[in-house]
């Protein structure tokens, strides 16, 4: 019997605004000053403050929007934020504001060539999100018995692309993402850095 692999992706995409998605604070923590001193960019909002209310970041959708139209997607004349609620011990609110039942963009589609012949992988939902913090395991005098909190990611924009299982092997997924980091890049928001976390993958497999 053989079997065949049935791929979806979930692509989370850090936007290249200079302000945070929901509060003022600086994204300057990362390259080319990354490493900066932990909970320095950090103020009432992107903490989870008891009072403190946000307010979107228009450069943070112009760049979701431009993201979405290079996808192929249609942009949603509404759509609406939710609170998705988990705890994490990065996450100060204890909820991530994301999108779910109306999101910024929908049904768009990229095409490959591929070694596996020419595929069009179909795009679900391009949507805006927070980043959450960061947990460091190591790094610290007492990283031996404790992980310690860095709040500076957390607020930072995102864009989450999900894909339908359109694709068929590693290679296909590889070449889908190759592509979409370089349209990321090429429009200007994203810096595709994989290294510190700016553009991640995560892989839904069955066979």
């Amino acid at each position: 019997m053989r079997f065949e692999p049935v791929i979806g992706l979930e692509i989370h995409a850090q936007l290249l605004t200079v302000s945070k998605i929901f509060c003022g604070c600086s994204t300057a923590f990362g390259a080319p000053a990354f490493g900066a001193p932990p909970n320095t960019h950090v103020c009432p909002v992107c903490l989870g403050l008891p009072g403190a209310l946000p307010v979107l970041n228009r450069t943070a959708v112009d760049f979701a929007i431009r993201a979405a139209l290079a996808l192929g997607c249609t942009i949603q004349n509404t759509s609406i934020f939710a609170r998705k609620n988990y705890f994490y011990p990065d996450l100060p609110k204890g909820y991530q504001i994301s999108q779910y039942e109306q999101p910024l963009a929908i049904d768009g589609a990229v095409e490959l060539a591929g070694r596996d012949g020419p595929r069009r992988v179909g795009i679900i939902r391009v949507h805006l999100e927070e980043d959450a913090g960061k947990s460091l395991h190591e790094g610290f005098s007492d990283s031996d018995r404790k992980t310690s909190i860095d709040y500076n990611r957390s607020g930072v924009p995102l864009i989450e692309i999900v894909t339908h299982p359109d694709l068929r092997s590693a290679a296909a997924a590889a070449e889908f993402f190759t592509r979409l980091r370089e349209t990321l890049v090429w429009l200007g928001v994203n810096d595709g850095n994989m290294e510190e976390g700016s553009l991640r993958c995560d892989a839904n497999v069955s066979v």
